[in-house]
């Protein structure tokens, strides 16, 4: 297992387990790690180069950031895929981002049946992606919809497939 590989589990299993109790990932935990990425590729460790590692930065940061204007994710999830992607590189964080949408997607299923709350939240997510309204935004993050739930883990499990070739 590489350096780079080793970095992007042990920084998934701390992010999940932090979001999981707390409902946040930290600062220090993916600023830390975006900074690790970014010296690493400035050393010359791993086969990311340093505008490799801006850049994946970059596009992690991107490609979240949408998700989290609409509400549908947390500031921590944001970071913590651009930090990912100062250890991965813009192609591999987009493949992170790939698989991490897909699992997010069946554990967003999983919970809202396990919640019993499966229809409303499909009719909120509807009217949430075709209205783009506040007022469903509103609706989608009220606290008594009962719709949220950490996203850290399937960023984590997407990046690590990526850093482990899967």
């Amino acid at each position: 297992m590489t350096v780079m590989a080793a970095l992007v589990i042990a920084t998934g299993v701390a992010a999940t387990v932090i979001d999981i109790r707390r409902r946040r990932v930290p600062n220090v935990l993916t600023m830390g790690v975006a900074a690790t990425g970014l010296a690493l590729a400035l050393a010359g460790v791993g086969a990311v180069t340093l505008g490799g590692a801006l850049g994946g930065l970059a596009l992690g940061l991107a490609l979240l950031l949408p998700g989290h204007m609409l509400g549908a994710t947390g500031a921590g999830d944001v970071k913590l895929l651009a930090a990912f992607g100062a250890l991965l590189g813009p192609g591999d964080v987009f493949q992170a981002f790939l698989r991490a949408a897909i699992l997010g997607g069946v554990m967003a299923v999983g919970i809202a049946v396990w919640r019993g709350r499966l229809r409303t939240t499909l009719y909120g997510t509807a009217m949430l992606v075709t209205t783009r309204s506040r007022e469903a935004a509103a609706l989608v993050e009220h606290p008594a919809a009962n719709n949220r739930f950490a996203y850290a883990p399937a960023i984590a499990i997407g990046a690590a497939m990526v850093a482990l070739g899967w």
